[in-house]
C-alpha cells in the first residue's frame, strides 16, 4: 500500500513537472517574457464577430516594430496598465522617434482615448496567433488556481489511462503460446 502511495506521489510530481516544462516551453516558443501567460481569454464584446467572449486565445510575442496594421494585439492599457485589451492596429505612428500603435476594437464605434492609443512597446504583449473558441467557459465556471488544477488533473488522467493501456499491450504481446 505504501509502495503504490508512493508510485502515485511519484507519477503526480511527474506530471506536474511536465505540465511545467510544457508550460515554460510554450512561452519559450512564442518569445515571451516570463512574466507573460501565452493564453489569454476574451471578456469583452470589442471584438464581436472576429472575436468573442471566451474565446482563448494564444499569442506570439516578438519585435514590437514587426506588428502590421491589421494585426490583431493583446497589450496592457497604455500608462495605467491596469488592464490587458484586445484590438485590431488601424494606425502605426512615429512620434519623437518612438514608434506608437493605434488599436481599434473591430464592434467599437471608434477609438477610445487612453486605451487604444498611445500603444508603446512597453505595453506590448503580443499578437494573436490562434483561436480556441468558447474554451474559456472553463476559466469562467472555477477561478485561478481551481481551473489550473482540473486542467491538470484532465491532463494526469489521460497521461495515466494510457499508460495503463501501453502496460496492458505489453503484457497481453508478452504471453506465449504453447
Amino acid at each position: 500500500m505504501l509502495e503504490e502511495k508512493k508510485k502515485t506521489i511519484k507519477e503526480v510530481i511527474i506530471i506536474a513537472g511536465v505540465i511545467m516544462t510544457v508550460f515554460l516551453g510554450i512561452r519559450f516558443m512564442l518569445g515571451l517574457n516570463v512574466n507573460e501567460s501565452p493564453f489569454y481569454v476574451v471578456s469583452s464584446g470589442s471584438m464581436i464577430p472576429t472575436l468573442n467572449i471566451n474565446d482563448v486565445l494564444i499569442i506570439q510575442g516578438g519585435n514590437f516594430n514587426d506588428v502590421k496594421i491589421g494585426d490583431i494585439i493583446v497589450f496592457k492599457r497604455p500608462n495605467i496598465h491596469d488592464k490587458i485589451i484586445v484590438h485590431r492596429v488601424v494606425k502605426i505612428s512615429d512620434v519623437n522617434g518612438v514608434t506608437v500603435l493605434t488599436t481599434k476594437g473591430d464592434n467599437n464605434p471608434s477609438i477610445i482615448p487612453g486605451t487604444d492609443y498611445p500603444i508603446t512597446k512597453d505595453d506590448y504583449i503580443g499578437r494573436v496567433i490562434f483561436v480556441i473558441p468558447k474554451l474559456g467557459y472553463i476559466t469562467n465556471l472555477f477561478p485561478p488556481p481551481i481551473n489550473y488544477i482540473i486542467v491538470a488533473i484532465i491532463i494526469m488522467i489521460i497521461f495515466i489511462n494510457s499508460f495503463s493501456k501501453t502496460k496492458h499491450k505489453k503484457s497481453d504481446n508478452s504471453k506465449t503460446i504453447e
